[in-house]
């Protein structure tokens, strides 16, 4: 190591190889990155606004039409069982589109506090219910829509289908993740 012209000793913040861990905060290894954990919790949290710029930009289309769906004159015309489907999306698109914004306000309000670790897994807590949100928004969606072209079992059916491919694909990729490390 050397002095810096100012006569301070400079600190190398890296880990070295025998106490490097490139794991991400999922515990995963990651072959060939050298970054210290600081710098590994600045990338998970780019990488994170990348993934909630995507969900909220859905969630918020999804849940304008919902909220718009209110003013059409079809509305009058509908059952019992699909006023309760459309009040129930109605809640749960504004509390998706709410907890979509709340990693970034988390951000805000811990941002110059040395909190980026706690911001990161706070963040991706939330994201992951978002996550949940939105795929029950869709399944909802679906639902109301079908019921309202076709009838109450295909719509059940559709919904159904709906929730079992996104169970599907989430068994999928943990499976994944697990035998990737």
């Amino acid at each position: 190591m050397t002095d810096p012209p100012d006569g301070r000793q400079e600190r190398d913040e890296r880990p070295s190889a025998d106490d490097r861990d490139d794991s991400d905060d999922a515990g995963h290894v990651e072959k060939g990155r050298h970054e210290t954990d600081q710098e590994r919790y600045d990338r998970n949290w780019v990488e994170l606004l990348q993934e909630i710029r995507v969900t909220q930009m859905g969630t918020q289309i999804m849940t304008g039409f919902l909220l718009a769906a209110a003013f059409q004159d079809r509305m009058r015309d509908l059952t019992a069982f699909q006023l309760t489907v459309y009040l129930v999306l109605v809640v749960l698109g504004v509390t998706t589109t709410a907890l979509g914004l709340a990693p970034v306000s988390l951000h805000r309000a811990l941002f110059r506090r040395r909190m980026k670790r706690e911001t990161v897994e706070l963040g991706h807590r939330i994201l992951r219910v978002v996550i949940a949100g939105v795929v029950l928004m869709l399944a909802g969606t679906a639902v109301l829509i079908f019921d309202m072209v076709l009838g109450t079992v295909p719509a059940v059916s559709i919904g159904v289908a709906v929730l079992l491919g996104a169970a599907v694909f989430y068994v999928f990729t943990r499976r994944l993740a697990r035998h990737q490390v």
